[in-house]
């Protein structure tokens, strides 16, 4: 074996020379010299072929047929010319070319139907080509397709899916029900997890709804695996409970005992699965301010599982709501701002979800004319805020993902969805087509829910606060975001209100890396206890930070970043008279905070003690809190608190404590209710992340911990 190394833009003279030599008979036999040679020459094409090869995705088989686009390098000639040569030599080849092609400057796109076997034979190839990926067909020609269409790229899907096993963690819709039957889904979903409350009869969807969410919180968007030939393996199932029909609607006012009822009949049906609930059901009622409802309050109760002591904590997604009527997000994106998150997005321990978008590309002809509304990274037209709630209450929705754009037609100005500014999911029906689109926050809740699920499949002992914790920390802001709202004071207020902490990031969330470690705790602590007649704060617990001093010193001046994420759950306040004042809502506040550098740690918590028992209204803002992206007074809103401390590693080294203490809340205020006995749990994501790619923090991390636990073993 031999390695030949070939300049870029020389491969087809090696190969030439190669096929003369190869081709060239002897003059003795009247044989090609080579035989041997001869018959390789196919492989060293499809190695040359390998090397053009740009695209995230596993090269396919030789022999498979593909939708490919082929990058040319443009010569002096016109750019017709260049496609028409191409063309030619494709066609001689019997290769199919269409009519769609993208002009650059330097380069020209190309789509091709074609074995990468069969590409290796187009006349001069390598004296043209700079890039092979494949093509992505767009959501437009996945729908134009015939129903037959999308049975045959559906079966070749399932064909490289790998089901879930039965007791994987499960996203549980709360919708219009699920059509179980779809090829896509059924070995997701059980029978008898599909279930109804009343008044429905079945929990058979016949509106849509909550198929098109089924498929994107078992797939995700669905065009990234028709266009590609990697592997599925499926982590996570599917259950549903029907609650909603346009033909059979709820009144709103019974949807707080509704949503305990679907809770309690699929955790009946299914009792040792981890689920995280999905619910894109909202109600207009009752949101203007931030106030809570009887629904979110209901909600919260349910995922603190506050109706008995025996009942589960809960992981509740719930979407932000949408701009409605479809005319009104022509306004964008001043109506956003004006349009609060619906009712029960109050809810203090659900995660709200909002939508943002990607999708600015128009590949429909016919329709690519028309102007999207939104620009890449920014808040999807869809998307409702919490801006004009009342400073006290929490920033909603807490996260946001991929909603999909809308676009305006030139000709009357109107806006409305296309389907390659969509997400492509599962379509209800039978003997028709299989696919469709969706998009808007119940699209982008349907994908946070996945990632819930996705995360309890690697970490199946994580708590609900958790997995909230987790999803909330690994979200970051885009650069789009940042500059739509800078850090200055009001403007990451409206930054919060919008898009909440961010986009997360799925990798982020479950993984450490070397220069990005991540620590977890799940704790508890009991914050308050009787002092004679008086309910007073009691624990506070101090948890050392397993930084590596030795790496730290190190580096010295150069900037490293700490993120924070505190999660718990509050059970709600039993009375509304008490919404008013947002401590008497909660059972109980904790806070975090980090030990300062040149502070010892008894000063440390003598400063804490102090903290703890001061009105948690009080703003505060010394020095050193401007190290910290938002501040203790901008973090404390709701049950999780995220925030970045930047600094140098110096610093860092020297304020290695981090404590969590209690504040105020009902527990504490209605003693006669005799819950300051309680214990309030809580989950701590802690992580360390510099630019630098020579540090290794998670090994350190990881060798000092070790010897930590070898030690307390041998004690």
């Amino acid at each position: 074996m031999a390695t030949v190394f070939i300049p870029v833009g020389k491969e087809s003279i090696f190969l030439n020379a190669f096929e003369r030599y190869c081709f060239e008979d002897d003059p003795r036999s009247g044989k090609p010299k080579e035989k041997k040679l001869t018959e390789s020459i196919n492989h060293i094409r499809l190695a040359t072929i390998r090397s053009f090869w740009t695209d995230n995705h596993d090269m396919p088989k030789a022999v498979d047929d593909r939708n490919y686009e082929i990058w040319i390098r443009r010569s002096n000639n016109s750019r017709d010319d260049e496609i028409a040569g191409f063309k030619a030599r494709a066609n001689r080849a019997g290769i199919n070319t269409t009519d769609r092609s993208i002009v650059f400057p330097e380069r020209i796109i190309l789509l091709v139907t074609t074995s990468l076997e069969k590409l290796t034979q187009v006349e001069g190839l390598f004296e043209i080509l700079a890039e092979i990926r494949l093509a992505r067909i767009p959501n437009s020609e996945f729908l134009d397709l015939a129903p037959l269409d999308h049975i045959d790229f559906i079966n070749e899907l399932l064909i490289r899916t790998t089901p879930p096993p039965a007791t994987a963690p499960a996203v549980c819709h709360l919708d219009t029900g699920i059509q179980a039957g779809h090829p896509l889904l059924t070995r997701a979903i059980d029978a008898q997890h599909a279930l109804y409350v009343l008044p429905h009869r079945n929990g058979v969807d016949v509106d849509g709804h909550g198929t098109e969410m089924a498929g994107l919180a078992l797939y995700g968007c669905l065009n990234e695996h028709l266009n590609s030939t990697d592997p599925v393996i499926l982590g996570h199932r599917l259950e549903s409970v029907k609650i909603f029909s346009i033909q059979r609607a709820n009144d709103p006012d019974l949807y707080g005992e509704i949503t305990s009822q679907s809770m309690s009949q699929i955790e009946i049906a299914s009792s040792s699965v981890q689920r995280a609930f999905c619910l894109t059901v909202t109600s207009n009622d009752g949101c203007e301010e931030g106030l809570p409802s009887s629904w979110s309050a209901a909600i919260d109760g349910l995922c603190a599982g506050a109706e008995s002591e025996d009942a589960p904590r809960r992981l509740v997604c719930v979407s932000a709501g949408n701009i409605e009527p479809l005319t009104e997000r022509i306004n964008y994106p001043s109506i956003n701002a004006h349009r609060p998150v619906k009712d029960p997005n109050q809810a203090w321990n659900a995660i709200s979800v909002g939508a943002m978008t990607q999708k600015t590309t128009i590949n429909d002809p016919v329709v690519q004319h028309w102007n999207t509304i939104a620009e890449a990274d920014s808040l999807s037209p869809s998307s409702r805020t919490s801006t004009l709630w009342n400073i006290t209450w929490p920033f909603k929705p807490d996260i946001v993902m991929e909603g999909g754009n809308n676009a305006i037609y030139p000709a009357n100005g109107d806006a409305d969805f296309l389907d390659d500014l969509s997400l492509l999911t599962t379509r209800m029906g039978t003997g028709t087509a299989q696919l469709t689109t969706t998009g808007d926050t119940s699209a982008a809740t349907a994908l946070a829910s996945r990632y819930a699920a996705l995360i309890w499949s690697k970490y199946p002992k994580l708590w609900p606060e958790t997995i909230r914790a987790l999803l909330i920390h690994s979200a970051r802001w885009t650069d789009k975001m940042m500059e739509e709202f800078p850090d200055e004071k009001r403007k990451k207020v409206a930054r919060l209100r919008t898009y909440g902490y961010g986009v997360p990031n799925l990798t982020k969330a479950m993984s450490s890396v070397g220069n990005a470690a991540t620590m977890v705790i799940e704790e508890s602590l009991r914050p308050y206890h009787k002092v004679g007649s008086e309910i007073k704060t009691k624990h506070m617990h101090l948890h050392e930070l397993p930084w590596p001093n030795s790496v730290l010193t190190q580096l010295f001046d150069a900037d490293v970043t700490m993120r924070v994420t505190l999660s718990y759950f509050i059970e709600p306040n039993p009375g509304e008279r008490g919404w008013i004042r947002k401590h008497r809502y909660q059972s109980h506040g904790l806070r975090f905070d980090v030990k300062r550098p040149g502070e010892t740690t008894a000063e440390f918590q003598a400063r804490i003690s102090a903290e703890a028992q001061k009105d948690d209204d009080n703003e505060s803002s010394p020095a050193d809190e401007q190290k910290w992206t938002l501040g203790s007074w901008y973090r404390k809103k709701g049950s999780v608190h995220s925030d970045v401390w930047t600094g140098t590693a110096a610093d860092l080294a020297s304020s290695g404590v981090l404590a969590v203490y209690p504040v105020s809340g009902w527990w504490k205020e209605r003693k006669h209710l005799n819950c300051w006995e309680k214990d309030a749990r809580y989950s701590l994501v802690v992580s360390l992340e510099t630019d630098s790619e020579e540090v290794d923090f998670y090994t350190e991390i990881e060798l000092k911990i070790k010897s930590v636990i070898e030690t307390h073993i041998e004690s």
